[in-house]
């Protein structure tokens, strides 16, 4: 379903019925040996497991690139700073309650950053800009720390150290409205690949009482521009009065969790706030100083959330570019371990994920784990193939392809995580895949 004919709410609350059936990542996250938590880190400070590294590496490789070819330029910033930077920006007064105490000795503390927008205001800020770079767009897989209290978080969706894919795109007044839209393109982009069918947008604006910078015209503008965008493209959007961010209105991308709870994934917000409290100007066309606006946006969100989202809606079957583990290498007795192994590191050298599993089982019951373990190839290996050099492949959804040789084999797994294909054979391949019992 297009975002653009998409309700929201509804997309959120309805979205299992609509064709995502969704699971709980927490216990996939287990069973598939994604992550684990551990009493002695603490709660929301889940680690990564080989498996679960794998599919992070590869959402972030993914995004980075997509971001690149967008004229992003990437940087790396600390994740510590002196709380004047926070108080600047206007953070501290607003987010202090869910930062960490202050770090450090002797008259200096630092903080951990709860968000990466002062940092990147402070790249721009570097030296002196001018009207013919902008729009300068930033982007940056932060991590970030929030103390969340410990009875609200779980699993992935909800953390205490979070990576974000953030972005920050510095530009003039004339330019918002297009960058807008191309956050928005990026989003939904990304979303087509990664398989997210069922969202939709929430125009949170401000509400009432203090937490809002006080400057109704600013509002306005940006309330405008964002509705005007939405608009434009014929997006179907509710409205939520009270979520917007403290500085300015955000296009929220709302989705659904496994028990029909609504979370935002993605965002854009619009900022005419920051680039006056750090003190940010560029040089416009008549030479005269100028304050640039900032478009905060978050394409695939925290690493965290997506992948605890694309577990649940592919039920932990990842397409093949996101796999953990893209091939399984079954040698049928201990005689063929080692071609197995030759085998699996020709796919290994073309860059592919594969694992030889030369346990004591018997043939079947590794297969059998494979399946479990939503692996999407499988290769056995036995007397014909070591002979012969040639091997068929078990798909994960039953059929089964070959017999080729171990390039034709590579090539064509290559093929399919290269295009970050859907399916798991190329569209002129699948015809001919036979299906096999199990």
């Amino acid at each position: 379903m297009s975002s653009s004919n998409t309700q929201p709410g509804a997309a959120a609350r309805s979205g299992a019925a609509a064709g995502q059936h969704l699971v709980d990542h927490r216990r996939l996250g287990r069973d598939l040996e994604l992550f684990t938590t551990s009493e002695l880190v603490g709660a929301g400070l889940p680690l990564w497991l080989p498996k679960g590294s794998a599919v992070r590496d590869a959402l972030a490789g993914y995004i980075v690139d997509l971001e690149r070819r967008a004229g992003y330029a990437h940087v790396h910033t600390p994740a510590l700073a002196r709380p004047e930077l926070y108080q600047r920006s206007g953070h501290l007064a607003h987010y202090r309650d869910d930062m960490f105490a202050p770090v450090g000795s002797g008259n200096e503390e630092l903080v951990l950053r709860p968000m990466s927008c002062p940092h990147h205001a402070l790249v721009f800020a570097a030296r002196g800009r001018s009207w013919r770079e902008l729009p300068l767009r930033i982007a940056e897989l932060a991590t970030l720390y929030r103390d969340e209290r410990s009875g609200v978080v779980g699993g992935l969706s909800r953390v205490r150290a979070m990576t974000l894919n953030d972005g920050h795109i510095f530009c003039a007044p004339e330019q918002l409205s297009d960058e807008i839209a191309a956050a928005v393109d990026l989003i939904e982009n990304a979303y087509a690949v990664l398989g997210i069918t069922e969202y939709g947008y929430r125009l949170s604006l401000r509400g009432e009482g203090g937490k809002y910078v006080p400057d109704d015209s600013m509002w306005e503008r940006a309330e405008s521009q964002l509705r005007e965008v939405l608009d434009r493209r014929g997006a179907t959007y509710e409205q939520a009065q009270g979520e917007a961010a403290f500085y300015g209105p955000k296009l929220d991308v709302q989705v659904q969790d496994h028990r029909g709870r609504e979370e935002t994934l993605s965002t854009v917000q619009v900022d005419f706030h920051l680039p006056v409290a750090l003190g940010l100007h560029y040089a416009g066309r008549d030479g005269v100083a100028a304050t640039p606006v900032v478009v905060h946006r978050g394409v695939v969100s925290t690493m965290e959330r997506m992948v605890a989202h694309l577990i649940e809606i592919h039920a932990g079957a990842f397409p093949v570019w996101l796999a953990p583990v893209q091939v399984a290498v079954l040698p049928v007795a201990e005689e063929h371990d080692r071609y197995a192994r030759g085998v699996a590191r020709h796919l290994l050298s073309a860059g592919l994920r594969a694992e030889v599993d030369a346990g004591e089982r018997t043939v079947a019951a590794r297969v059998r784990t494979a399946v479990a373990s939503k692996v999407p190839y499988v290769a056995v290996v036995g007397d014909r193939e070591t002979r012969d050099g040639l091997f068929g492949l078990r798909l994960r959804d039953g059929r089964r392809w070959g017999p080729s040789d171990v390039s034709a084999l590579t090539a064509l797994v290559a093929r399919v995580a290269g295009d970050r294909s859907a399916g798991l054979l190329p569209d002129e391949v699948s015809a001919s895949a036979r299906v096999v019992k199990r």
